[in-house]
């Protein structure tokens, strides 16, 4: 009989939904990848870049594509925002070999020292437009001089035949638009820092308002102090003058323009290079090797599957983890019966069970605390006491209930039309973790009395005030300060 609740959950598994659709519109700020031109805009970039492995089915998926759309705005010009639809039989092959497991998963790409061999790693922050946008910002490179009065003219002496640019400030970091400048015209121009209080730096280049950019065209040319808007777009034309941007740079540039020719008097640029060349030595992680795709090699049928819930067939693994005196919350799928041990379930028990393993693999891997999932099949004796005692359907039909024994309260999802679908599931699985929404009194009979127990749970909780209170974790933007904390395209 546990052999068949098996076959069960393996058949939900498979039974779920495919849809080759993507997520992501041809006018969406995001870049659309599959594995050709993941080594091609990606592994071989010499930006930082953030991808998403999604499937279009995913509920997860669609609530992220609003934050991850605002973050790819914000980082135009900055890092690559892209996305890969694994749900698609061309890019499945390729899914599994950079370890996705579940949908949305992100990573973050940053270049190394080894052409076509970036550092990669998982995101494991916030599902928001500020936490994917900070979280990139971070990663990129950073190939600008902090210079001093004391080592100016030492940097100046440094590869002479090179153009050079300086950005004068007040702020004692490096920012975002600048490191990007930096990766563009990486071995054509070499870019400094300099801070306001350099006097001497600052009165030799004639410097009153900060921040302020010059570009030195060559060793005996004369500088020029850029005056246009402090954006990426002008800075990288103003800068063109002395050299051209690796083939590489941001989109933002107005790479369909011809690129401005150095003066006469100018020592021509040296030839654009690669951060292989100038990038900090970073050690290889266990995903590095990305572009190991095998043509030859024929795309799955479904999927990638995600870790079902658990499974509890019999009564006492029911009460151990759930009806103990101090057993904490947990979210049952009570399964409807089948004709045969054997039988397909019904679609509604294969949505309630894709739904929650879904929930559940995201709170794993993001790290955050989620109480336990659990699937009852109608095998259990205690499936059909719960359906008795708390005035449930019969059994021919999926029920999904959230309890705390402790406590001494239930509450039943009331899916509109037997809507069982991810968004609903999650939205009522939410509710419960802010302690929203009304709650009933558990019967008598259902937690098992102490001397019936056989030992504590497993699973205790500190319930001093709502379950989500600290770990909530928005899907999408609510908070309209976020507009402001995630802008970087400034110097």
């Amino acid at each position: 009989m546990l052999h068949s609740a098996s076959l069960f959950l393996v058949t939900v598994l498979a039974a779920l939904p495919v849809n080759a659709d993507g997520l992501y519109t041809k006018n969406s700020p995001v870049i659309q990848l599959n594995p050709k031109t993941y080594k091609s805009l990606i592994a071989n970039s010499n930006h930082t870049s953030i991808v998403e492995f999604y499937a279009p089915w995913c509920g997860h998926c669609k609530n992220l594509k609003p934050a991850y759309e605002k973050a790819a705005n914000n980082l135009d010009g900055l890092a690559k925002v892209a996305a890969i639809n694994c749900d698609d039989d061309e890019n499945k092959p390729f899914c599994g070999q950079m370890g996705v497991q579940g949908f949305p998963t992100l990573k973050i790409v940053t270049p190394s020292k080894k052409p076509g061999k970036p550092r990669v790693e998982d995101y494991q922050g916030a599902r928001t437009a500020k936490g994917i946008v900070d979280a990139v910002v971070d990663h990129i490179p950073n190939h600008v001089k902090r210079a001093t009065d004391k080592d100016l003219d030492k940097w100046l002496g440094q590869n002479e035949d090179r153009p050079k640019a300086i950005l004068f400030t007040e702020k004692g970091t490096t920012g975002a638009l600048i490191r990007a400048l930096a990766i563009d015209f990486l071995g054509a121009i070499d870019i400094a820092q300099v801070r306001n209080k350099e006097s001497a730096s600052v009165n030799k280049y004639g410097i009153t308002e900060f921040p302020a950019l010059v570009l030195i065209p060559s060793a005996d040319a004369e500088h020029k102090l850029y005056t246009g808007e402090l954006k990426k777009k002008p800075i990288t034309e103003f800068l063109s003058q002395a050299a051209t941007p690796n083939p590489d740079a941001s989109r933002s540039a107005s790479d369909s323009k011809p690129k401005p020719k150095p003066k006469s008097k100018s020592k021509p640029a040296s030839k654009p290079t690669s951060v292989a060349d100038d990038a900090e030595d970073i050690k290889p992680t266990a995903s590095q090797d990305q572009d190991t795709t095998d043509p030859s090699v024929k795309p799955a049928q479904v999927p990638i599957p995600l870790p079902p819930i658990p499974n509890l067939p019999t009564r006492e693994s029911l009460e151990s983890a759930c009806l103990a005196p101090k057993s904490g919350t947990c979210v049952l799928v009570i399964l409807p019966e089948t004709s045969e041990p054997d039988a397909a379930p019904p679609a509604s028990a294969t949505e309630a069970l894709a739904s929650l393993a879904e929930i559940s693999h995201k709170h794993v891997q993001r790290g955050t605390h989620l109480f336990p999932l659990y699937a009852v099949p109608a095998i259990n004796a205690g499936s059909k006491t719960l359906r008795e005692a708390l005035a449930l359907a019969d059994g021919q039909t999926v029920e999904i209930i959230a309890l705390n024994a402790r406590r001494g309260w239930w509450r039943r999802f009331n899916g509109a039309d037997a809507d069982f679908g991810t968004v609903a599931v999650e939205s009522w699985v939410d509710a419960i973790r802010l302690g929203e929404g009304a709650k009933e009194k558990l019967p008598e009979g259902i937690v098992v009395s102490v001397e019936a127990e056989a030992e504590p749970a497993a699973e205790p909780e500190a319930e001093v005030k709502p379950e989500a209170e600290a770990e909530v974790e928005p899907e999408a933007e609510t908070v309209e300060a976020e507009e402001q904390a995630v802008e970087h395209d400034e110097l």
